[in-house]
C-alpha cells in the first residue's frame, strides 16, 4: 500500500513489514501495517468481534469504537505507534499493535526501549494461529524500532492471552497487579522462541500442502465439452483413479442444459455448486485465470494447481503475471501448486487423487516425490512403475511460484505414508530454508535429490529465486551436511530410492558379494572399491547354482557378523543343451525373499542380467506399500518419539485431517484476545525412514548403478548414526575471545555510513579483529627499500622471510617472489636484489618481511557468506590442490566440533596432515580450534563477509597463520531469523 500523504519521509509506509504467512490450518493471510486508509475495515472487523472478546481486550465492556478510538487505531507514526492487521480477502481478521511507554508507562519516544502490546483477533478465526503469528512480526517490528521488552495486562481469566505469551518461547516476568496480570517479555530471541517459531512453521506449511493432497471435493475449471484438451484429461485421470471425494466439471462455456459429464455434475462456475470445494484445478488460458483465482477465491476453495501456461517462462511480462497470480490467491488465503504444473498425486487409499495429466495412477508405495519439471516428473513416473515402485504422493511444481520443495520436505517430515523424499530441483528459493528443512527431515528418513542447471549460470525459466555466487560443489557438500543424498541423475535417484524405501539401512560399510556369474561377481567387487565400500570376496556359486543355492547363500552371508549388506548377482542358467534358461526369474526372486525375511534385516540389492521377470516378481512383494505406525532405529527397533503428537488420522475425501496434532478451537484472544498455542519447538514424526525389515528387494541392470545405491545408503546411515548426537557450538567463554570488543571494532572500521559494498581492512586492521577471537596473525613490516627491510628484520628477530604482496605475486612462491629461511643481514639485502631485479620495481612489487614459521603443512581457511546459502566455512591445502584440483571442503556456519574434525577429514588430500608417507602428523585439534574460531567470528558478526587466512602453516606441535584478508560490509538480511514469511519470488 501507499503512504498517506500526513506522514513524513522518516516515516514513510515500511512496506517492507508486508509479509503473507501459513496459518496454523494451512490457509495463507497477509500481514502487513495498518494506514489511515483502514477505517472502515476496522470498524467492520470490530464489529464482528464477540462482545467477551472486546471485554477482554478493553477490560470493561465495549460494544463500538468511537470516531476517537478509530483515529487512534489507524493513524500511526510506524516508530513509536504502530499497527499490524492480518488481512484475507481485503478484510481484517486481526489486529496488533504496540505504543512505546516509558518507566512509569506512559507515552514516550526513543531512547525508551519498552511498549504495551495489545492483540485482537475475529472470532470466527481464532484457533488459526492468527495471534502467534502477528505477536513474531510485532515483536521483529519493536526490535527494528529499537523496542528491547513488550509489557501487556491480562485479565486473570484470558488463560488464553497469557498462554499465548508464555508459549512463545521469550524470557518474561509475570506479576498481579490492581487485579490483571502484568507481563513483561524480553523480545531477544532465544534459543527456545526460535524453536517455537520453527515448529509452528513446520506444522502450519505440512498442513497446507496436505489441504491440497488430501482434498474432499475437487473441481476441474476449464474441462472440455469434448473428449481431449487438458481439463478433460485431469477429469478423466481423476475418475480412472478413483478419487473418493465429489468431483466437478467448470466451464463458463457449458451449456445451460448441461448437468453432467463424465458422470459428474458439470457447472458454468463454481457459485453453482452448492457445497464448498476444497481443491480447484484450473486448466483455461492465461488471461482467463485471474477470473477463475477470483471465483474460487469469493466460494471458499483452499488450494489451487495451475496447469495453464504463459507465464514466467515466458519472460518479464509473464513473470509479473505470475507474481500478480500468487498475490490474488494469497489474497484469498488459497495456496497455489504451479503455475505450469503437471498435476498432483495421493495415493493414500482414503484419498486416491489424480488431479495430473499422468495417464495412470501409480500404485501406493511409500516415496514422495516431488519436481519442478513436468517432464522429468514423466520420466520419473514411468520410471518407477516400469520398476514396480509405489507412490504415496507427487508434486509436479512447474514454475514453483508458491509451493517449493521446501514446502514438500516439511510436508514430507509428518506425513506417516512417506518413508523415502525424493525431489528433482531446478533452483533453491531459500537455500538456507531448505538446509535447514533437509537436515531435520534427514534425521528420520532419506531425502535424495538431483539438482538440475547446475552449471548453466542462471535459473530455469520461471523460476524467479535469489543469487548465489556459490559453486556446484560447494552447494553439494552442504546438502551432504544436512544429510541430503545428493545424485548426479534422476536414474541414480530412482535407483537410490528403490533401495531405501524397501530395505533397512546398513550398519556399515562391509559388503557379502554372491552370485553365479565369477565376472560379474568381479565387477561389482570393483564397483565397491570404488565407491569406498569394504567388498569381501565374492563368492562364486557356480553357473550350475539353483534358486536354493541362492537361498542359502543369502541366508549365509545375512547371518555372517561381519557382512552389513549383501548385493546378488545373477546371470541365467545354462541349461544341458547349451541354451540359456531365463523364464525361472519368479523362482528366483521367491528364493531370494525367502533368505531375506528369515535372516538379520541387512539391506540386500540384485544385479541380474537378462533374467526374465526376476525384477518383477522381485518387486511384486513389495513392502512400500504395507502400512506403518512407529519408526525404526538404524537397529531396526522401534524408535521413541519423545514429545511427539499422538498421530493424525488417516485424511479422508469428505474431512481431511492434517498431520499431527490440532489444537482445540479458541474462542477468545488479547490483550486482547488470543488462541491456544502449540506446544514448544518441534516434534517427531510417527513414520519414519526405511523399513526395519527386508521389503521388495531392488534389482539393477548393472553393477555400477546398484553399488552406487548402496554405498549412498552406508553414507546416509553413517550420517544418521552421527545426528543422533550432534557436534556443540564451542563458546570459547575465555580471555582469548572478546566478542563486545569486536563488535566496537567493527563499527569503527566501517564508520557512521557504511558504503553497501563494503571495505577490505588492512593488514594491521586484520590482525586487530581476528586477535579478539584468538586467532593470532604473525605479523609483517612493509619493506619499500633495502634499508627499510633490514630494520624490519631486526625488529622482528631472524630467519625471517621476504615476500612481494602484489596481488599478481601473492603466494605465489614459484614465481620466485617469496624467499624463506634468511638468516642474516646479508642474506636478506641478496635476496631483495634478486627479487626486484627478477620481478620489478619495490613499487610494484610491494615487499614485506615476516619472521619465520615452524615448518609444516600450507593451507588455506576461507569463510565467506552468500547471498542465498548463508555463511560458509571452507578448508583445503595450499596451492595447486584447493586452486587447481577444487579440493576444498565445505561447512555452514555456525560448524560444531564433529563439524571441523569432518572438514578437515574429507578433502582428498587429507593424508598429508597425517602422516603420509612416514611424515610427522600435524597438530590437527590446533587446526580445528581455528576453524571453530573462525566460525564463531563470522557467526557472531555478520558484518564480516569475508575472511580468508592464507596460507596457515600447521606445524606437529601448534600453527601460524602468515596472511589474511577480512572484508567488512553492512551485514546482509537474514530471513531464516525473522518472523515466518512466505516467500516472494
Amino acid at each position: 500500500m501507499e503512504p498517506t500523504p500526513e506522514l513524513s519521509p522518516h516515516h514513510a509506509y515500511p512496506d517492507h513489514w508486508e509479509a503473507d504467512v501459513v496459518l496454523r490450518d494451512g490457509g495463507t493471510a497477509r500481514i502487513r501495517p495498518i494506514t489511515t486508509e483502514d477505517a472502515e475495515r476496522l470498524v467492520s472487523f470490530y464489529e464482528q468481534v464477540s462482545d467477551e472478546s472486546k471485554y477482554y481486550r478493553f477490560f470493561a465492556p465495549y460494544p463500538r469504537l468511537s470516531d476517537r478510538d478509530v483515529h487512534r487505531f489507524t493513524h500511526h507514526d510506524y516508530v513509536d505507534r504502530v499497527g499490524l492487521a492480518v488481512t484475507i480477502g481485503g478484510e481484517f481478521i486481526g489486529t496488533v499493535r504496540f505504543d512505546r511507554i516509558n518507566d512509569q508507562g506512559r507515552p514516550a519516544s526513543a531512547p525508551a526501549d519498552e511498549a504495551e502490546v495489545a492483540f485482537l483477533v475475529q472470532d470466527a478465526h481464532q484457533g488459526r494461529g492468527v495471534a502467534s503469528a502477528l505477536l513474531e512480526h510485532i515483536a521483529a517490528v519493536a526490535r527494528e524500532r529499537g523496542i528491547r521488552r513488550f509489557a501487556a495486562e491480562v485479565l486473570p481469566a484470558n488463560n488464553k492471552m497469557i498462554k499465548v505469551f508464555r508459549d512463545a518461547g521469550y524470557t518474561q516476568q509475570r506479576s498481579f497487579e490492581d487485579g490483571s496480570v502484568h507481563l513483561t517479555l524480553d523480545l531477544e530471541p532465544t534459543e527456545k522462541s526460535l524453536a517455537v517459531q520453527r515448529g509452528r512453521e513446520q506444522r502450519a506449511e505440512a498442513r497446507s500442502v496436505q489441504r491440497l493432497l488430501a482434498p474432499g471435493s475437487v473441481a476441474v475449471i476449464g474441462t472440455g465439452r469434448t473428449p481431449g484438451g487438458v481439463g478433460r484429461t485431469v477429469l478423466r485421470n481423476l475418475l480412472a483413479a478413483g478419487f473418493t471425494g465429489r468431483t466437478y466439471a467448470v466451464n463458463r462455456a457449458f451449456d445451460e442444459g448441461l448437468a453432467t459429464l463424465d458422470g459428474v455434475p458439470a457447472h458454468r462456475s463454481l457459485g453453482e455448486i452448492d457445497e464448498r470445494v476444497d481443491l480447484a484445478v484450473i486448466a483455461v488460458p492465461a488471461h482467463r485465470v485471474p477470473e477463475a483465482v477470483a471465483d474460487c477465491g469469493e466460494h471458499g476453495v483452499q488450494g489451487l494447481v495451475v496447469l495453464s501456461a504463459g507465464y514466467a517462462e515466458r519472460g518479464s511480462a509473464g513473470r509479473e503475471l505470475q507474481r500478480e497470480l500468487v498475490r490474488q490467491a494469497r489474497s484469498y488465503g488459497m495456496r497455489i501448486i504451479g503455475p505450469n504444473a503437471f498435476g498432483i498425486i495421493n495415493t493414500a487409499e482414503s484419498v486416491r487423487l489424480n488431479a495430473s495429466l499422468a495417464p495412470e495412477s501409480p500404485a501406493r508405495g511409500r516415496i514422495g516425490l516431488f519436481t519442478q519439471s513436468g517432464a522429468i516428473g514423466i520420466a520419473l513416473l514411468s520410471g518407477l512403475h516400469r520398476r514396480g515402485a509405489g507412490l504415496s504422493s507427487f508434486i509436479s511444481a512447474g514454475n514453483r511460484a508458491d509451493v517449493s520443495g521446501n514446502d514438500f520436505l516439511q510436508y514430507s517430515f509428518e506425513d506417516q505414508d512417506t518413508d523415502v523424499a525424493l525431489l528433482y530441483l531446478e533452483s533453491l528459493g531459500n537455500p538456507r530454508k531448505f538446509t535447514r528443512l533437509a537436515r531435520r527431515t534427514a534425521a528420520v528418513k532419506p531425502v535424495v535429490v538431483v539438482k538440475g542447471a547446475r552449471h548453466s549460470g542462471t535459473n530455469p525459466p520461471g523460476h524467479a529465486v535469489p543469487v548465489s555466487r556459490i559453486p556446484d560443489a560447494t552447494v553439494s557438500a552442504l546438502m551432504r551436511q544436512a544429510g541430503v543424498i545428493r545424485v548426479d541423475t534422476v536414474t541414480e535417484m530412482v535407483d537410490a530410492g528403490l533401495l531405501l524405501a524397501g530395505q533397512p539401512l546398513p550398519a556399515g560399510p562391509r559388503v557379502a558379494i554372491l552370485g553365479n556369474s565369477e565376472s560379474l561377481g568381479l565387477l561389482t567387487y570393483d564397483a565397491c572399491l570404488a565407491e569406498g565400500l569394504r567388498p569381501r570376496p565374492p563368492r562364486d556359486l557356480t553357473t550350475a547354482a539353483s534358486p536354493q543355492d541362492f537361498r542359502d547363500a543369502l541366508a549365509e552371508a545375512l547371518a555372517d557378523g561381519t557382512c552389513d549388506a549383501v548385493i546378488v548377482t545373477a546371470i541365467p542358467w545354462v541349461g544341458e543343451n547349451g541354451e540359456a534358461e531365463t523364464g525361472d526369474g519368479e523362482v528366483l526372486a521367491a528364493a531370494l525373499r525367502g533368505a531375506a525375511a528369515g535372516g538379520p534385516a541387512k539391506p540386500v540389492a540384485v544385479v541380474h542380467v537378462e533374467i526374465g521377470g526376476l525384477a518383477e516378481a522381485l518387486a511384486a512383494a513389495s513392502s512400500t506399500a504395507a502400512p506403518r505406525t512407529r519408526p525404526t532405529t538404524l537397529a531396526g527397533r522401534p524408535a521413541a518419539a519423545p514429545g511427539a503428537p499422538t498421530g493424525a488420522a488417516p485424511a479422508t475425501a469428505t474431512a481431511p485431517t492434517g498431520p499431527g496434532t490440532e489444537a482445540p478451537p479458541e474462542t477468545t484472544e488479547p490483550a486482547g484476545t488470543a488462541e491456544p498455542t502449540e506446544p514448544a519447538g518441534t516434534t517427531e514424526p510417527e513414520a519414519a525412514g526405511p523399513p526395519a525389515r527386508p521389503g521388495r528387494i531392488p534389482a539393477y541392470p548393472a553393477a555400477e548403478r546398484a553399488v552406487r545405491a548402496m554405498a549412498e545408503a552406508v553414507k546416509y546411515a553413517q550420517w544418521r548414526r552421527q545426528a543422533a548426537t550432534p557436534g556443540k557450538v564451542p563458546e570459547f567463554l575465555d580471555e582469548t575471545t572478546d566478542e563486545p570488543g569486536a563488535a566496537a571494532l567493527i563499527d569503527t572500521l566501517l564508520g557512521p555510513a557504511p558504503d553497501p559494498r563494503g571495505r577490505p581492512l588492512t593488514h594491521d586492521e586484520a590482525r586487530e579483529l581476528l586477535g579478539r577471537y584468538g586467532i593470532p596473525v604473525r605479523p609483517t613490516l612493509p619493506a619499500p627499500d633495502p634499508e627499510a627491510a633490514v630494520a624490519a628484520a631486526a625488529r622482528l628477530g631472524y630467519p625471517v622471510a621476504l615476500k612481494t604482496t602484489a596481488p599478481h605475486l601473492r603466494h605465489r612462491a614459484d614465481l620466485g617472489g617469496v624467499r624463506l629461511d634468511l638468516t642474516d643481514e646479508d642474506a636478506l639485502r641478496r635476496a631483495y636484489a634478486e627479487v626486484t631485479e627478477l620481478l620489478g620495481k619495490p613499487a610494484e612489487l610491494l615487499p614485506v618481511v615476516q619472521s619465520m614459521a615452524p615448518r609444516g603443512v600450507d593451507t588455506v581457511v576461507r569463510a565467506s557468506i552468500d547471498a542465498a546459502a548463508g555463511a560458509v566455512l571452507s578448508f583445503g591445502l595450499a596451492g595447486a590442490p584447493s586452486e587447481l584440483l577444487g579440493d576444498t571442503a565445505h561447512r555452514l556456519v555456525p560448524a560444531t566440533d564433529r563439524d571441523a574434525a569432518e572438514l578437515i577429514r574429507s578433502i582428498k588430500a587429507a593424508p598429508v596432515l597425517f602422516g603420509w608417507r612416514g611424515s610427522a602428523p600435524v597438530d590437527t585439534p590446533a587446526l580445528e580450534e581455528l576453524l571453530l574460531r573462525l566460525s564463531r567470528l563470522v557467526d557472531d558478526h555478520p558484518e564480516v563477509v569475508s575472511v580468508a587466512l592464507e596460507p596457515v602453516v600447521v606445524a606437529p606441535q601448534g600453527l601460524t597463520v602468515l596472511g589474511a584478508t577480512v572484508r567488512l560490509a553492512p551485514p546482509p538480511p537474514r530471513g531464516d531469523l525473522g518472523p515466518r514469511r512466505l516467500p516472494n519470488y
